[in-house]
């Protein structure tokens, strides 16, 4: 069982990530110069790069395309869901599903509501659909690294199994973050949101199951008529 503080620091941690995720989207709203300009300074020298250089470009296509595709994200998750409800951890197995679930609406709804148009270029290299922030494929690949290596934890896995999954998380939340922006679909300020919103969502789910778990360990604490901790 996780320790009695660990959903406490995640729900800090939630709060950190979502309040900075609303001054991120306030600014985007508002259309706030100095964002702008740097989200478009760094679009345009990525975008000269993607046009000049073609196999670079096919290779971030099929980075995006197939390996942190959101739906490639999604069936990672459903396998999690699927082995957890083989062992009976009907638990785990709803908070992944719950918070999968959640991040795909919020992100649809974020979009809907701001409306942010994407980079429109003359010789686009790739294309995408539905508003700009916050950006889907790196929201889905935060909130599927993050459940994961909260399960690894969770199911005590040893540190020589911990270290490589974070390592290729983070690789895999930069490069997915990279992608995006290499092939001129989104504004940088688009992917730190996705990043700042899927990463509050873990922290939620990780603190709100830890909250649950630890109500149902003093109830049965109760019942054996011991002392609460």
């Amino acid at each position: 069982m996780e320790p009695a503080s660990t959903h406490r620091r995640a729900a800090r941690a939630a709060a950190v990530l979502i309040s900075l995720f609303l001054v991120l989207l306030a600014l985007v709203a508002v259309h706030w110069g100095p964002l702008e300009g740097a989200d478009r300074d760094i679009d345009v020298a990525l975008h000269r790069s993607a046009v000049e250089h073609h196999g670079w470009t096919r290779a971030n296509r099929v980075l995006t395309d197939w390996v942190w595709d959101p739906w490639t994200m999604r069936a990672l998750l459903a396998v999690a869901v699927g082995w957890l409800l083989w062992r009976r951890e009907v638990r785990p197995a709803l908070w992944v599903a719950v918070t999968a679930a959640a991040g795909t609406a919020l992100q649809q709804l974020v979009k809907a509501a701001v409306g942010r148009e994407r980079p429109r270029w003359s010789n686009p290299v790739d294309s995408a659909h539905y508003a700009a922030f916050p950006s889907g494929h790196a929201l889905s690949a935060t909130v599927a690294f993050g459940l994961l290596l909260w399960l690894l934890t969770l199911h005590g896995a040893p540190a020589k199994w911990l270290r490589p999954a974070v390592a290729v998380a983070a690789v895999s939340l930069l490069g997915v973050g990279f992608t995006r922006l290499y092939l001129g679909v989104h504004w940088p300020s688009d992917v730190l949101g996705g990043w700042l919103l899927g990463a509050a969502l873990v922290c939620g789910a990780v603190a709100s199951y830890g909250y649950v778990q630890g109500r149902g360990s003093d109830r049965e604490t109760s019942r054996d008529g011991t002392t609460r901790s």
